[in-house]
C-alpha cells in the first residue's frame, strides 16, 4: 500500500513505519476484517466505544437523513438545531442529577477540559476564585487535551510536556482517606474539583474497592468540593447503567461522557451539569462561559446519538453490561492458574484487565505488546495497557464469543 503519511496516536512511528500498519477495512457487529480479508473478533469495541456493535443501519440512516436536511450549524450564542436540543433533553432525563443541563462537545478530551473549566468558573462565579486546584487519581486517564494531560494519573502520558496544569495533584486511586488528606493539605478553599473514573479504564481496568465511590463522594460533600465523574468509558451500558456512578447510588456535580453516546459512529461528547453547577450560569445574567468546540451540538452527530440511544433502549443493551460481567469474569478465570498471568481484574461491568506475571515482564519489557500481537494472530483484538491487555467488547457480544476471547489469550501465551 506504500509508505504511510498517517501519524498514529500513541504510536512509535519509527516502529510502525518499519513493521507496517494493520489496516481495518470493514466491520459488522463484533467482527472486523483487515485489508487482506481476515476476520477478527473486536474484543475492545475499537477504543472502548462500539457499544451497539459495528454496522448498525439505523444509525447510518439517521445520520444520512439528518445530513440531507441540515448538514451542520453552530450552536454558539442562541443558535440551536432540533437534534442537539432533543439529545440534551434525553441525556438530562437519563442523568442521576436533578434539573440537569448538557454542554455538548466533540469527544472525551473536550469533555474533560470543559468540565474542569466549568468547575473553576463555578467557583469564580460564587465569589471563590482561589478554588482552582484539581485532584485526580493515580492510574487515571482523562484524555490528552491540555487539562486532561495536566491531571493524568498515567505518568508516561504526562512526561515530556512540562507542567501543563500546575494547580493539580494526584492521590492513590483506591483510598478516600488519601483524598481527604490532600484536600486538608491544600486547604478546602483552594480545591475546585475531584475527578474520577467509576472504573479506571485505560490505566489498566481497576474496579473501585468496596465503599470507594461512596467514600470519595462523602469527602467531597464534606469539604464542598465538586465531584466530577469521568464516564467517557463507563457510560452507556459499559457498567450496566446509563452512567456508571448509578451502580453506587452517587450523584456527582458533573459527568463527562463520549464514546458510547454514539457508539463511535460519529465524534461526540459532552458534560452533564447538575443544578448546583448550572445555576450561576442559567439563573444569573452576565456569567457567559467563553468556551466551546466548533462542532458542539453538530446535528448529524446528535442524530446518530439519538439513534444509538434508541438501540440501547430497544435491545436492552445497557443492562447487558452487568448481565455479562460475570460471564466475562468466568470465561477468563481459567487463565488465573497460568503462571505466566499475574492478575485478572473483572466482574464490574463488561470490561477486564489481564496482566502478565512480574517475572514475564522482567524477562522481556516488550512482552505486553508481543502478547497483544499474539492474541491478534489468533483472530482476536485486545488493547495493550501497562502490564497487560484490556478487554471491553461490544455489548452485543455473546457468551460463546467471550469464550473465544479466552481461547485466543490461552493460545497467545503459548506463542510467547
Amino acid at each position: 500500500m506504500g509508505e504511510t503519511r498517517l501519524w498514529h496516536p500513541f504510536a512509535d512511528m519509527a516502529a510502525v513505519r518499519s513493521a507496517g500498519e494493520f489496516v481495518i477495512d470493514r466491520a459488522e457487529d463484533v467482527w472486523v476484517w483487515d485489508a487482506d480479508g481476515r476476520r477478527y473478533l473486536d474484543a475492545t469495541a475499537s477504543l472502548w466505544y462500539s457499544n451497539v456493535g459495528h454496522g448498525r443501519p439505523e444509525i447510518v440512516d439517521a445520520a444520512a437523513a439528518q445530513m440531507r436536511r441540515l448538514d451542520a450549524y453552530s450552536v454558539f450564542n442562541d443558535y440551536a438545531n432540533p437534534p442537539a436540543r432533543d439529545l440534551a433533553t434525553r441525556l438530562a432525563a437519563l442523568a442521576p442529577m436533578d434539573d440537569a443541563r448538557v454542554f455538548l462537545t466533540s469527544g472525551g478530551g473536550d469533555s474533560v477540559d470543559t468540565a474542569i473549566k466549568l468547575a473553576r468558573l463555578y467557583w469564580s462565579a460564587k465569589g471563590e476564585p482561589d478554588r482552582v486546584h484539581v485532584i485526580s487519581r493515580t492510574k487515571s486517564y482523562h484524555g490528552t487535551h491540555g487539562i486532561g494531560t495536566g491531571i493524568a494519573g498515567i505518568e508516561p502520558n504526562r512526561t515530556g510536556f512540562g507542567e501543563v496544569l500546575p494547580a493539580s495533584s494526584r492521590v492513590d486511586y483506591d483510598s478516600p482517606d488519601a483524598l481527604r488528606a490532600e484536600i486538608e493539605r491544600l486547604g478546602p478553599g483552594r480545591v475546585a474539583a475531584f475527578i474520577f473514573e467509576p472504573v479506571i479504564g485505560a490505566g489498566g481496568v481497576y474496579p473501585p474497592p468496596e465503599g470507594y465511590v461512596r467514600g470519595v463522594a462523602e469527602v467531597c460533600r464534606e469539604f464542598g468540593v465538586l465531584l466530577v465523574a469521568d464516564e467517557v468509558i463507563c457510560g452507556f451500558g459499559r457498567l450496566g447503567r446509563w452512567f456508571g456512578v448509578q451502580r453506587w447510588g452517587v450523584t456527582p456535580d458533573l459527568i463527562t461522557f463520549a464514546k458510547g453516546v454514539t457508539s463511535g459512529y460519529l465524534p461526540l461528547g459532552g458534560v452533564i451539569a447538575g443544578e448546583r453547577v448550572a445555576a450561576p450560569f442559567w439563573n444569573e445574567t452576565g456569567n457567559t462561559v467563553r468556551h466551546g468546540a466548533t462542532y458542539s451540538g453538530h446535528p448529524v452527530a446528535c442524530a446518530a446519538a439519538l439513534a444509538n440511544l434508541d438501540l440501547l433502549e430497544k435491545e436492552e443493551l445497557v443492562a447487558r453490561g452487568e448481565k455479562l460481567e460475570g460471564v466475562l469474569a468466568e470465561a477468563l478465570s481459567p487463565l488465573a492458574a497460568d503462571a505466566r498471568i499475574g492478575e485478572i481484574r473483572a466482574g464490574t461491568g463488561l470490561l477486564a484487565g489481564v496482566d502478565l506475571a512480574p517475572d514475564v515482564l522482567a524477562a522481556d519489557p516488550g512482552a505486553v505488546v508481543k502478547f497483544q500481537m499474539a492474541v491478534r494472530a489468533e483472530g482476536v483484538l485486545v488493547r495493550p495497557l501497562g502490564s497487560g491487555v484490556a478487554i471491553s467488547p461490544p455489548l452485543t457480544i455473546t457468551p460463546e464469543q467471550l469464550g473465544l476471547v479466552r481461547e485466543a489469550l490461552t493460545a497467545a501465551l503459548d506463542r510467547l
